[in-house]
């Protein structure tokens, strides 16, 4: 035969097998489809009563077509390897040894370091410089660190090894453990780009997986508390002559405007023709503020300190004040905890994660006296206490101010007017109904945009538009997380996989030479095991220490949105994932490579 005939052998063989594979993977991933859909669903508690089988023509033409470029490329590179091969090299293909450079132990071993040292440093970065991160641009440095640390490692891990367990004579000398080292040495040094690869991309998996895990489970929990009524209103104060609206820009104030910003929210409602009756267990309660008491001035002392270590945080932001009576309203039809304060007192009620540390630093010693409209107060408790008073999808108030009853706020300190309410309302019909006068969904447009002009801004104001908005949006997010977290969990596998079978394939000889010497079948079987198990666990190892501080890095960028609370239930879940897939893989990898290099009758 010649090689044109051997190359159309191969070609067949590919295109056969790619068609085989090609239609059963079709068919599995349109069922898997919808069994995904349906996983997201119910991690949502979302209705199902209208999900239905789904077929996208279109996904299915695109994944023929990236198939079949990417098995042309294959049978193309496949034609240009055999045309390469003399025809006694591909009859004694199977008795060739595989030429294989040790790595200088010395080298090895000063690579090793710096791989480490280099990981560390970015590690230390992502972690306890995450604060000063701005993630578009000096993120790019630890990457590359981790990128190239990973290289080091793994390049420098067979000769660091063999170096080490030579010298354990003991260790070294014992069963076949000469051969199992000899076996993985080879396979380190020949793969160093493969097993990098596939050591970010578990490691993407694991920060994936177990993040959006936790952003899933902390933004169901802080839904159900943070949305306690059904709809807030707010509305700007003591408008000026020239203010910025919501977008930034200038706006010149009218005379209307400026007396309508002195009257509470539920005067304005009144004289814009809105039905009051289709609200109930009305709160409604002023905000103040003043250009003296900024978050700077909080901070006292530690100022300088927490500037450093947060130099991106907007310090000079006016604290908002509320009184105490005032805010125990809303409260008690929040169901939340109230408080109480002496005449000389204030609180700080925060509950966003990296302002809360923050400001307990400038509380930790007790001596954080605030001048607040002309009299000293001291704080009651040396540290933050949880609370709120605006609906949001999470725990995202970055602090204010309780005060006594008896402060002189005067009206020029009025900084917004608030107020929350319930619908009148005892169904989610009648609730939607209600819904949509705040939407504009009901002939409701002009009033819309006359509370507009008042400075009431009804965009995403009301808990049924929260839910919303907050579940379509995670849920995207989720599930892109939960498809690429899986699909580099499996394409992981399966190319640790198709390496260790193609070894055992080319290495059938040896296990035949170990028969010959004397190894029974458990010794040849337990060296498979090893050699096997060492190939799958090295990258997972480094992965995991990886996403130790992966994940410590996507909890901060999502302070406040997901909790580290959250953490270890969705750890648990990432480990059952990885388990059951990464597992399937290597005792596939076992059980075939077991079968390859069998005795044969």
């Amino acid at each position: 035969m010649g090689k044109g005939d051997i190359s159309k052998i191969i070609l067949l063989e590919t295109i056969l097998v790619g068609i085989i594979s090609l239609i059963i993977g079709l068919i599995i991933g349109i069922f898997a489809s919808q069994f995904m859909s349906i996983i997201i669903a119910k991690l949502f508690e979302a209705d199902m009563s209208k999900f239905k089988f789904v077929f996208s023509k279109d996904s299915t033409i695109k994944t023929c077509i990236y198939f079949a470029v990417m098995y042309i490329a294959v049978m193309f590179f496949n034609t240009i390897t055999i045309s390469r091969y003399k025809l006694i090299n591909l009859l004694n293909a199977n008795k060739k040894n595989e030429t294989v450079k040790f790595r200088n132990p010395i080298l090895a071993i000063f690579v090793f370091i710096v791989g480490v040292v280099v990981l560390g440093y970015a590690y230390y970065i992502v972690t306890a410089r995450a604060n000063t991160l701005r993630v578009s641009v000096d993120l790019l440095k630890p990457i590359l660190m981790g990128i190239f640390g990973t290289i080091a490692i793994f390049w420098s891990l067979s000769g660091f090894i063999l170096t080490t367990i030579q010298k354990l004579k003991k260790v070294y000398l014992k069963d076949t453990n000469m051969f199992v080292l000899r076996q993985i040495n080879n396979k380190i040094n020949t793969t160093v780009i493969s097993m990098s690869v596939i050591c970010l991309m578990l490691f993407m998996t694991i920060t994936i997986l177990s993040s959006s895990l936790a952003l899933r489970n902390s933004m169901q929990k802080d839904l159900i508390e943070m949305t306690p009524m059904d709809i807030n209103l707010e509305k700007m104060a003591n408008i000026p002559e020239i203010y910025r609206n919501a977008y930034g820009g200038k706006v010149k104030s009218t005379e209307a405007q400026r007396e309508d910003s002195k009257m509470p929210i539920s005067e304005t409602l009144k004289n814009n023709g809105f039905d009051m009756n289709v609200l109930k267990d009305i709160v409604e309660i002023p905000i103040y503020a003043t250009n003296d008491l900024t978050i700077e001035t909080f901070l006292g002392d530690q100022f300088e300190e927490i500037d450093k270590e947060f130099p991106y945080l907007i310090y000079s932001s006016a604290e908002k004040i509320i009184k105490i009576s005032d805010y125990n309203k809303i409260a008690e039809a929040y169901g939340i905890e109230k408080y109480e304060l002496n005449d000389d007192e204030y609180i700080m009620v925060c509950e966003f994660e990296n302002q809360v540390d923050i400001r307990n630093r400038a509380l930790a010693d007790g001596k954080n006296f605030l001048q607040i409209a002309g009299k000293t107060y001291k704080s009651k408790y040396n540290e933050c206490k949880k609370g709120f008073y605006e609906m949001s999808s999470s725990h995202t108030n970055i602090g204010f101010l309780l005060v006594p009853d008896n402060c002189n706020l005067t009206e020029d300190m009025k900084e917004t007017y608030f107020l929350t309410a319930n619908y009148n309302a005892e169904t989610d019909e009648e609730k939607e109904k209600i819904e949509e006068i705040f939407s504009g969904n009901s002939g409701t447009s002009s009033l819309i945009t006359s509370l507009d002009k008042n400075g009431i801004n009804l965009d995403g104001m009301t808990k049924i538009s929260l839910v919303e908005a907050s579940l379509g949006l995670v849920t995207i997010i989720i599930f892109i997380a939960i498809y690429l977290g899986t699909i580099f969990l499996i394409a992981s596998s399966v190319i640790l996989a198709l390496k260790q079978l193609t070894e055992s394939s080319d290495n059938k000889q040896r296990y035949t030479i170990l028969r010959k010497i004397g190894c029974d079948e458990k010794m040849i079987n337990k060296s498979l095991f090893i050699q096997i198990g060492i190939f799958f666990i090295l990258p997972l190892a480094l992965a995991i220490i990886h996403s130790i501080f992966g994940i410590q890095f996507a909890l901060n960028l999502l302070s406040g949105i997901a909790k580290s609370k959250e953490l270890l239930p969705s750890i648990i879940a990432t480990s059952i994932i990885i388990t059951v897939i990464y597992g399937a893989y290597f005792m596939a990898s076992y059980f075939g490579s077991k079968n390859i290099i069998k005795e044969e009758d």
